[in-house]
């Protein structure tokens, strides 16, 4: 099954990377090339990518993955723009590393909300601790040093992580 699951991803990424190039969608020559090049790379990453990463291939998994993309992923990135340059602009800011606690199961959950935290401007993380269920994150403004949760620094993102995640 990883092998499937790396294969259609390279392909997939192959054909959005080679498509309209000359002139037509796909060439022949472009499909078999993607074909043999995906195989290769399928090949030599199937033990790296695992069957973990099949459960991405779910449809309905799919969805609710750009769902969260266009909707709270979005939203949160151009709140933290403002929030960014306003602090810019005003000069109010507070940087600081805060341990943000989280309710996490797994490696795919912390990725997912490490990775959210990291593209919304203002935050960065630094280091995810699963035994301590925690998350160290670079804020521009600290307004908790001990936050008791995960709310004040990635908002509604460690809800979709949980269920992106499982």
């Amino acid at each position: 099954m990883s092998f499937i699951a790396a294969f259609v991803w390279s392909f997939v990424l192959w054909l959005v990377l080679t498509a309209g190039t000359k002139g037509m969608l796909w060439s022949p020559e472009e499909v078999v090339a993607g074909i043999m090049f995906s195989a290769i790379v399928a090949y030599s990453t199937k033990n790296i990518i695992g069957e973990k990463t099949a459960r991405f291939l779910n449809p309905i998994r799919l969805l609710e993955f750009i769902v969260y993309s266009i909707g709270p992923l979005f939203w949160g990135m151009v709140k933290a723009n403002f929030d960014v340059a306003y602090r810019v602009i005003t000069g109010k800011i507070r940087p600081g590393i805060v341990r943000v606690p989280v309710e996490l199961e797994n490696d795919a959950q912390y990725t997912i909300l490490s990775n959210s935290i990291t593209l919304t401007p203002g935050t960065l993380t630094i280091d995810a601790c699963p035994e301590e269920k925690a998350l160290y994150v670079h804020w521009i403004y600290v307004k908790e040093e001990e936050p008791k949760s995960s709310e004040p620094v990635s908002g509604s993102f460690e809800k979709w992580a949980r269920r992106l995640g499982r």
